[in-house]
């Protein structure tokens, strides 16, 4: 799949995430540092939109279990979480977020 169109960046505020659905991608829009991160949007655990969750210390909270997971890497960093989140690569252009789906 070639880069899609997922959101304004003037809508992803500064640790916010903002959940975008296309296709069967469900993805968590990340603003952290200045940078657009585009990361899974359900967690490892249990069935959960981590866009609903909270942003702190580089990491996305779940909003059932409080599990953590790393924005930049997808990395599971904190229990009851496991395993790791797909990370999609992101460019921002003329004002759109770009998130690059693969297959």
């Amino acid at each position: 799949m070639a880069w899609q169109a997922l959101a304004d960046e003037a809508a992803i505020q500064e640790e916010e995430a903002l959940g975008v659905q296309i296709g069967s991608h469900d993805i968590a829009i990340c603003r952290l540092d200045g940078q657009i991160y585009a990361i899974h949007n359900i967690c490892t655990h249990q069935y959960a939109r981590l866009s609903d969750g909270y942003i702190e210390d580089g990491c996305i909270e779940c909003p059932l279990h409080q599990g953590r997971f790393e924005i930049k890497t997808g990395a599971a960093c904190g229990a009851p979480v496991s395993g790791t989140l797909r990370v999609y690569p992101v460019k921002v252009e003329e004002g759109k977020v770009w998130v690059e789906l693969g297959d």
